[in-house]
């Protein structure tokens, strides 16, 4: 599953939309009352619909990306589990805004069928002075890009919330145990990433 350029291509594209991104200030971490998060599902429930995600210009990334739970010196720790199909955005501008997400995510069941069961805002290091928050919370990285699906090059922030599925690890966890990539015939097990040091 290398063949993964348009993938890459998307991500690249998305740092040079998110260049021009305003700066971000970092907020206090406080966990999101119920109306903020109320407010984001309402909001991002027409996606439940895949195709409606793709005439919005939600774009999948084709692989089922899952983790081991290994931990690696020097990588970003990712429990047990799986993140899901992501289908990113490259029209989504701005600070990272709880109701437009530039990434959806996607779990794929026996059938097929494509569940939404996350959200994704990814921001490009570059794009930032500091370590960009939404919904109170501080996001991870910065990091190295998602190989194969993203370019290793490709420095960012991220930051996924569970909004549509219980995750046991918390809403804001990378991955969730309860999310399942089997019988996904694009299924990628992936190492963690690197963490970089900001400039």
């Amino acid at each position: 599953m290398r063949s993964a350029s348009f993938a890459s291509g998307a991500i690249v594209a998305l740092a040079l939309v998110c260049n021009a991104c305003p700066t971000i200030n970092p907020a206090r971490a406080e966990e999101p009352s119920k109306a903020e998060l109320d407010a984001a599902r309402q909001a991002l429930e027409k996606y439940k619909d895949p195709y409606v995600a793709i005439r919005d210009l939600y774009l999948s990334t084709v692989g089922c990306v899952h983790y081991s739970g290994e931990k690696i010196e020097g990588r970003m720790e990712y429990p047990k589990g799986a993140m899901g199909v992501h289908f990113v955005n490259l029209t989504v501008k701005g600070p990272p805004d709880p109701s437009k997400p530039n990434v959806l995510v996607y779990e794929p069941g026996p059938d097929g069928k494509l569940t939404l069961v996350a959200v994704e805002w990814l921001v490009p290091m570059d794009a930032v002075k500091e370590r960009p928050t939404v919904l109170g919370q501080p996001f991870q990285g910065p990091m190295e890009g998602h190989e194969p699906l993203i370019p290793k090059e490709f420095v960012h922030y991220d930051l996924h919330a569970w909004l549509f599925k219980d995750n046991p690890n918390g809403m804001f966890s990378p991955t969730n145990p309860d999310v399942k990539c089997d019988g996904y015939p694009f299924t990628l097990l992936e190492e963690p990433t690197k963490m970089v040091h900001p400039h």
